[in-house]
């Protein structure tokens, strides 16, 4: 079984260097770490008494796994869902913060579970999630992907300029969806055609 300095190195490299990209809402980041990030840690990484886009060109892939590790994995109690279902929602909280948790949330209560969707992971959330975990922990993950894989077509299909993100120039899939079905067992994988027909009305 991965670490989660194993998982979190592995999101760093997935996340890659440093991108400004204007359609992304996140603005600047680096290894998958936002300036907003950094300024809000207080991450003065050049010792220049400000916070700025010459500490985001500083930060190492080391930084950044510390960063996801304590902020993203230790502070939302990641660790403590089942383990089948960290590597995903971990990667997830990386890249959508508390939406993260929603999408599981949400998924519980389609479930059948009472779970105030609010992306906060506490003891209501905890229970449910172990409880349907309990009989077939790789069936809950799967959802899951499932789920996420879900949220990021709603993204496109509300905002145009998301789209880039989920498909890719050629038409294929895109990051988004490549990240979501890398945590889901192949037979859940959409095929190219499934996926093409998805995002047809894209245009």
């Amino acid at each position: 079984m991965q670490t989660v300095r194993q998982i979190a190195e592995e999101i760093v490299a997935r996340e890659g260097g440093f991108v400004n990209d204007p359609d992304d809402p996140g603005g600047a980041t680096k290894h998958g770490v936002t300036l907003h990030t950094l300024r809000r840690l207080g991450l003065d990484l050049t010792g220049d008494g400000a916070v700025g886009l010459a500490d985001l060109h500083a930060l190492t892939a080391g930084q950044a796994a510390d960063i996801f590790i304590t902020h993203y994995y230790d502070k939302p109690r990641i660790g403590e869902m089942p383990a089948a279902l960290q590597p995903s929602l971990f990667d997830m909280y990386v890249n959508a913060g508390a939406n993260a948790v929603r999408i599981l949330q949400q998924l519980l209560c389609e479930m059948g579970y009472r779970v105030t969707v609010d992306g906060v992971i506490g003891p209501q959330t905890l229970a449910a999630a172990r409880d349907a975990a309990a009989p077939a922990s790789m069936a809950l993950r799967d959802a899951y992907g499932v789920a996420r894989r879900n949220y990021y077509f709603r993204l496109g299909d509300a905002r145009p300029a998301s789209r880039k993100y989920a498909r890719s120039q050629a038409g294929g899939k895109g990051g988004w969806i490549r990240r979501a079905e890398a945590f889901l067992s192949p037979r859940f994988h959409l095929s190219e055609a499934a996926f093409r027909e998805r995002v047809a009305a894209w245009g």
